[in-house]
């Protein structure tokens, strides 16, 4: 997968699941309601031990299911994910050595940033397509907007504080590829196994993409 396919999968998505996943036997569940729910996607966060085999699981039983590795903070993880079969990296802030092994290694990668020195190391690496992190806490749309007046090759994903109550605006700005969001896979609903739960949340969020986008 190539950096711009990545950023047209996740803007056909929209609104892309960010999940921990503790026990690995959840992982096809889990994947199971949100494709069934219309979220054909998910960022699965090395923030567990089971992150590797969860993505391993999903990409054998879902190939066509966006697939890619978040909250990725070094290179060792970056090997663990792409061999596990992640199709992208995706990192809460900017860490020079994991973005230039992945460039190194033609791996897309989507580092996080929120401030313009960030955002102007990204573009010395050829990066334009940035996770913004955290999204709300870093100042919102209001922000994005402002600096996407110097930066204007910039697009976002934005992370971190999203929820059904904000998201239509976001996604309403023609910078945003998409939004990266856990109310639908709260850990707590993935511990109790309530995976209709998660594939209704699923379903209301990709409805919000479809009135958004079309």
């Amino acid at each position: 997968m190539t950096q711009e396919e990545l950023v047209t999968r996740l803007h056909e998505v929209g609104i892309i699941p960010v999940i921990a996943i503790d026990r690995v036997e959840d992982a096809l569940p889990l994947a199971k309601a949100l494709k069934e729910g219309g979220l054909p996607a998910a960022e699965v966060t090395f923030r567990t031990d089971a992150a590797a085999e969860s993505i391993a699981k999903i990409r054998a039983e879902y190939p066509d299911m966006l697939t890619i590795a978040g909250t990725v903070l070094t290179t060792e993880q970056v090997d663990r994910a792409v061999s596990a079969g992640a199709q992208a990296i995706v990192a809460p802030g900017f860490n020079e050595e994991v973005v230039k092994y992945c460039i190194k290694k033609e791996i897309p990668v989507m580092p996080g940033v929120a401030t313009p020195s960030e955002m102007e190391k990204a573009m010395s690496y050829g990066i334009y397509d940035l996770k913004f992190f955290p999204a709300i806490a870093a100042g919102g749309l209001s922000y994005i907007k402002a600096v996407c007046g110097p930066y204007r090759k910039l697009r976002f994903m934005p992370t971190g504080g999203i929820n059904p109550q904000n998201v239509t605006e976001f996604l309403s700005y023609d910078k945003i590829i998409c939004c990266g969001g856990t109310w639908m896979v709260k850990g707590s609903d993935i511990a109790e196994g309530n995976f209709d739960k998660i594939k209704t949340l699923a379903k209301e969020a990709a409805e919000i993409v479809a009135k958004v986008r079309g």
